[in-house]
């Protein structure tokens, strides 16, 4: 029966990974007869998972949508991508956004295995986030992050290969510090051991990392904090811009709309000062905007240019 329920919940996994399964492929990945595979397809329909069958001799399956959302079946690293994401849903500024994210990393958290839970808290925990970046997207396997993320936090070397910008690739044994989102980059800031130096290092670019089994007594870090030293230190990724704007309305309802994506300090019951840093002013322009209240910006001046082109393309785009 244990063998039955195994295959079943195999098989489960398969049918979620493609959008359409020949039923011959499907009977010999799982190992089984084209019979016995009826019968396990029947046992998920049983349960409530909506399988469609093609039949004739390229006959097949596949997992169709169904009136409600039944149980998933995910992997280690799968679990662990969901839990990340969902904690970066959380903080959302999106209405409704933050609020259901919550509710399932709730019921995320309660069934995940506790090496598991290790992993998402380290990787948690050791990350800074930095705002706005670049827009070009870096993949990255989550199973690495979370490899870098549990030395950060336990404070242990670390081995891995890296390759440059220019292709050039070397090994290197680094003290690892903190890791830093920068939109869709991630980046590991990590004392070089073999360079006597501080560095950030895009983990894209990075290959094979290992706890190296030596523990270290963490040095101070030349910059305010990870994510400031990433920006400053990184060839690829332009100084920020620092914006600074008096806003017309309660601090309260400014944190709310925006206060993800800066600092929210009160003037009084009616204005507040916000702060935010970005690669570029199309961000903090459209937060502003999006405020649906007035505002006067404090610094810098470019950002006071880019409004006033932007109001006379808006002017022009509405003219007869």
């Amino acid at each position: 029966m244990a063998n039955t329920s195994s295959r079943t919940l195999r098989l489960l996994s398969l049918l979620q990974t493609h959008r359409y399964w020949p039923g011959a492929e499907l009977a010999d990945r799982l190992g089984v007869s084209v019979r016995t595979l009826r019968r396990d397809v029947d046992r998920l329909r049983e349960l409530g998972y909506p399988v469609e069958a093609q039949r004739g001799v390229d006959g097949g399956y596949q997992l169709a949508a169904g009136a409600a959302l039944p149980p998933l079946v995910i992997d280690d690293d799968e679990a662990v991508a969901l839990a990340v994401g969902l904690h970066t849903a959380a903080e959302s500024a999106v209405e409704g956004i933050a609020e259901a994210s919550i509710r399932v990393l709730a019921k995320v958290a309660q069934v995940m295995p506790a090496r598991l839970r290790r992993r998402v808290e380290a990787l948690r925990a050791m990350t800074v986030p930095a705002g706005w970046g670049s827009p070009d997207r870096a993949d990255v396997d989550p199973g690495v992050l979370t490899t870098l993320a549990l030395a950060c936090r336990d404070g242990e070397r670390l081995r891995f290969g890296y390759t440059a910008a220019d292709g050039r690739r070397t090994d290197r044994e680094v003290e690892p510090h903190r890791l830093v989102r920068l939109a869709h980059r991630w980046y590991l800031v990590a004392y070089d051991l073999t360079r006597q130096d501080w560095r950030s290092f895009r983990v894209d670019r990075l290959s094979a990392p290992e706890a190296a089994g030596t523990p270290f007594r963490p040095r101070a870090l030349p910059a305010a904090d990870a994510a400031e030293f990433v920006r400053a230190g990184s060839g690829d990724q332009p100084r920020p811009y620092r914006v600074t704007a008096l806003v017309y309305a309660p601090a309260a309802t400014v944190r709310e709309r925006i206060g993800r994506w800066g600092a929210v300090e009160e003037v009084d019951a009616g204005r507040c000062r916000v702060r935010m840093t970005g690669d570029s002013l199309d961000w903090p322009t459209l937060a502003l905007g999006s405020l649906g209240a007035e505002f006067r910006v404090i610094e810098p001046a470019e950002m006071v240019d880019q409004l006033r082109e932007w109001a006379a393309r808006f002017d022009r785009a509405v003219r007869d």
